[in-house]
């Protein structure tokens, strides 16, 4: 009574905690149907049993097996996310987490470890948290898994890749990101789900696929709370 719930979004009164309003759920587009395999991007047309992947994991195949993205980066998804990363919105993380997990269950099983995508030091100390790894705690109390938030380490501050095409992201990235020197050990052998919170051009988690590969990881998946679309 004191604190009825409301709207993650618009604030409006809800029937429960952590949800959306009946109006920001249909300006909100979570990904459903047919999608890539490789990147989660919605497709048109039905599922055949067979692997069906973008023209652009087709032309340039990833460094990771799977992956999925629980929304379309447009309309009340964009403006949540803006919020999250940029509003101080970390609650936010919660919500988001589930959203995740359910677009993700097909990836999702024992002994895998989550690892965000790491921000720089410096990037992290202005913004407070990374909201990525906010994302990957939530992640991982929701499907039981373990997760380690410093697996991986950005060692170069890289510019702002808003705007870049995927050229100028892979270039900006080379090198940007390395594992941290005292969890090796828990990466061999082990099957890696890397979680961040935007995919654009997917530069950023093939950099962290990269790493990964190279420390001896087993397979490597990537889930995401949005996919940017090539028209958003």
């Amino acid at each position: 009574m004191i604190y009825p719930p409301r709207c993650l979004s618009c604030g409006a009164l809800t029937e429960s905690d952590f949800g959306l309003c009946g109006a920001c759920w249909r300006d909100t587009p979570f990904i459903g149907g047919t999608v890539c395999e490789s990147c989660g991007m919605p497709l048109p047309g039905a599922q055949d049993g067979h692997r069906i992947e973008c023209d652009d994991c087709l032309r340039a195949p990833r460094a990771w097996q799977h992956g999925r993205a629980a929304l379309q980066y447009q309309g009340g998804a964009k403006a949540l996310i803006l919020a999250f990363k940029h509003g101080d919105r970390p609650e936010l993380a919660r919500p988001a987490a589930r959203w995740m997990a359910q677009a993700g269950q097909e990836l999702l099983h024992p002994n895998m470890l989550i690892a965000p995508v790491p921000l720089h030091w410096t990037r992290l100390i202005k913004r407070r948290y990374n909201q990525s790894a906010l994302l990957a705690g939530h992640l991982g109390r929701e499907a039981e898994l373990s997760v380690c938030p410093d697996l991986l380490v950005r060692t170069v501050r890289t510019p702002v890749l808003d705007g870049k095409t995927a050229v100028e992201r892979s270039l900006a990235l080379s090198n940007a990101i390395s594992l941290h020197r005292k969890r090796a050990p828990m990466i061999r052998g082990r099957d890696i789900l890397l979680v961040d919170d935007v995919m654009t051009s997917g530069a950023t988690l093939d950099a962290c696929a990269r790493v990964c590969r190279a420390s001896g990881a087993n397979h490597i998946f990537v889930l995401v709370l949005a996919r940017v679309a090539k028209d958003a």
